[in-house]
C-alpha cells in the first residue's frame, strides 16, 4: 500500500500567515501539521509516500527532505493547479500504479492514527473505506449518507442543505479502481475534479464503499480559530518535560515543555504550553494553550491561548489572547510622540485593538 498526502493549495482561510508559509508546515504544539500525518502514516505500516506539492513544494520539500526522520521514502509530484482531490489523485497515477493507497491531506489531525482502519480495509479490501465524523456543520465538507449496513450510499460535496451530518475527514482508502473512476467523472460547478464524485461512481458502479467512525477527535486546522483549537487539544495530550533553565524567580504549573536551550527569567508559565528550544522569556506570563517557537524574545508581555512561531520579538507587548503569530514577527512599544500606532499588515490581516 502507498500514501498520497496532498500539501499543495493556496491555505487562503489562513492568510496572512499562508502568503509566505505552507498551510501544511503551520506548527501544532511546535510541530508542523503535516508531520502529524506523516508519523501516522509510518506507524500504520505505509513508507512509500507520495506528496502532493504546488507552489510551495520547495518549502515542503525542505522540510521533509528524503523522509528519513520520518521512517518514509517520499516521491514528490507536481499538481500544476489546485483542481481538486481527484485531479490530484490522477496527477499521481504513474506513481500509484496498480497499488491499493491512503489518501491523507496534510492539514488534518486525527486521534489516535489511522493503523486499524488500514488494518480493517487490507482484511476486506473493498473499492473504497472512507473515514466519517459528525459534525455540527456539516455543509463546509463532503457529507455522507449511509446505509443501515454500514456502506455508503450517497455522497455529496459541500451541500446547501446537508442529508446527514456525517462529514468526510479527509483520509480515503483505494484499490486501484479509483483510477478508472476519476476519469470518468467531469468538473463540479466549482471548476474541480472531486473526489466525492469519484466515490460516487464507485457505488453507481455497484462497487463496495464502506465506512467507519471517527470516535475521537478531528481537527480541520484550515481556519485560525481552528489552528487555535488544534493546538489546544495537542497541548492537552504533552506530558511535562523542562530541559531548559529557569532561575529561581520563574514558576511553571501544570503540563508544560521547555526545550533544550530555552531560559525563563521572571517569569511564569502555566500549562498545557511549549517553549521551544532558545527561545528566552523575560518579565513574561504564558498561559494555558500557549506554544511559542523556538529562538524567541519575549519581555513584558502575558499571553494566552496562542501560536507564536518561530523567530517572533515581543517586548512589552501587553496582554494577547487567541493569537496566531506568524515567523519573525515584531511586536514593541514607542515613546515617541505623537503617540499613535504604527503597523505593517498583509492582505487579510486581522488586527482588534482594545478600546478605551
Amino acid at each position: 500500500m502507498k500514501a498520497l498526502v496532498l500539501a499543495g493549495g493556496a491555505g487562503t482561510r489562513l492568510r496572512p500567515i499562508t502568503y509566505t508559509s505552507a498551510k501544511q508546515l503551520v506548527p501544532v504544539a511546535n510541530k508542523p501539521i503535516l508531520f502529524y500525518g506523516l508519523e501516522q502514516l509510518r506507524d500504520a505500516g505505509i513508507v512509500d509516500v507520495g506528496i502532493i506539492v504546488g507552489d510551495t513544494a520547495p518549502e515542503i520539500e525542505a522540510a521533509v527532505g528524503d523522509g528519513s526522520r520520518f521512517g518514509i521514502r517520499p516521491t514528490y509530484i507536481p499538481q500544476p493547479q489546485p483542481l481538486g482531490l481527484a485531479h490530484a489523485l490522477l496527477t499521481a497515477a504513474d506513481y500509484l500504479g496498480d497499488d491499493d493507497l491512503v489518501m491523507f491531506l496534510g492539514d488534518n489531525l486525527i486521534e489516535g492514527g489511522i493503523g486499524p482502519v488500514v488494518e480493517a480495509f487490507e482484511r476486506d479490501r473493498p473499492a473504497a473505506h472512507l473515514l466519517l465524523k459528525r459534525v455540527p456543520d456539516p455543509e463546509r465538507f463532503g457529507v455522507a449518507v449511509t446505509g443501515p449496513d454500514g456502506r455508503i450510499e450517497r455522497l455529496l460535496e459541500k451541500p446547501a442543505d446537508p442529508p446527514s451530518d456525517l462529514a468526510l475527514v479527509g483520509v480515503y482508502l483505494f484499490t486501484s479502481v479509483i483510477l478508472d473512476a476519476a476519469r470518468r467523472i467531469a468538473p463540479s460547478q466549482r471548476g474541480e475534479l472531486e473526489i466525492t464524485d469519484a466515490i460516487q461512481r464507485l457505488i453507481d458502479d455497484g462497487e463496495a464503499v464502506r465506512a467507519s467512525q471517527v470516535e475521537g477527535w478531528w481537527l480541520d486546522t484550515g481556519k485560525k480559530d481552528e489552528l487555535l483549537d488544534a493546538n489546544r487539544i495537542v497541548l492537552g495530550t504533552l506530558e511535562r518535560r523542562v530541559e531548559g533553565e529557569l532561575d529561581a524567580e520563574s514558576r511553571i504549573t501544570g503540563d508544560v515543555v521547555v526545550e533544550r536551550g530555552a531560559r525563563l527569567v521572571r517569569s511564569t508559565v502555566r500549562g498545557p504550553a511549549i517553549i521551544g528550544a532558545g527561545t528566552q522569556l523575560e518579565d513574561v506570563f504564558v498561559g494555558p494553550f500557549t506554544s511559542i517557537g523556538d529562538d524567541c524574545l519575549l519581555q513584558r508581555t502575558e499571553i494566552e491561548h496562542s501560536v507564536v512561531m518561530a523567530g517572533c520579538s515581543l517586548t512589552d507587548a501587553g496582554r494577547l489572547e487567541s493569537s496566531l503569530l506568524g515567523r519573525d514577527v515584531t511586536i514593541g512599544r514607542t515613546t515617541r510622540r505623537p503617540a499613535a500606532h504604527r503597523l505593517t499588515l498583509g492582505d487579510h490581516s486581522h488586527l482588534e485593538l482594545p478600546g478605551g
